[in-house]
């Protein structure tokens, strides 16, 4: 079976490899100290502790497995800086939403970046689709649940 390519960008990269050196180096070690504890607290047939303390370290083992897979087919986005004609993976995008000219901001990162609190929105979501290879001043229209947004692309950067 084929292995999904993981878009990220230099950010993204660097904060997924963190998380693994940190799921390895500490957390795997501390996730062992409370089983350890657990077991010296006796029978663990009936161990809370010793429960929660292995169902954490089988989600720690996962996301490890998770971020190897992910770093393995990492295909890492162009940054550069400065503006850009069109709309891509890494750029940031200033949009007025043309219903009620208020305007904000998005970054377009792969989806596995994708963090709408931080305005970062996947290259799959609908806004992103729309979105991609779009030039300045464009119109595009999105279909979401409550029904279509049309918005104005207003300006275009490369993150930096």
């Amino acid at each position: 079976m084929e292995e999904k390519q993981v878009m990220l960008t230099a950010e993204g990269l660097k904060k997924l490899e963190e998380e693994l050196e940190f799921l390895k180096s500490h957390k795997r070690g501390q996730v062992a100290e409370r089983i350890k504890q657990a077991i010296d607290y006796g029978d663990i047939s009936e161990n809370s502790e010793y429960e929660d303390a292995k169902n954490e370290q089988a989600f720690v083992e996962g996301r490890i497995i998770t971020l190897e897979k992910m770093l393995r087919n990492a295909k890492l986005i162009e940054g550069g800086e400065g503006e850009t004609n069109v709309v891509t993976i890494g750029a940031r995008v200033l949009l007025k939403d043309l219903e009620d000219d208020s305007e904000f901001e998005y970054t377009i990162v792969g989806s596995a970046e994708a963090d709408p609190s931080q305005s970062k929105i996947s290259n799959v979501s609908p806004v992103g689709k729309a979105l991609l290879g779009q030039p300045k001043g464009a119109v595009v229209e999105v279909q979401v649940p409550m029904g279509k947004i049309k918005y104005e692309i207003v300006d275009i950067n490369k993150k930096g």
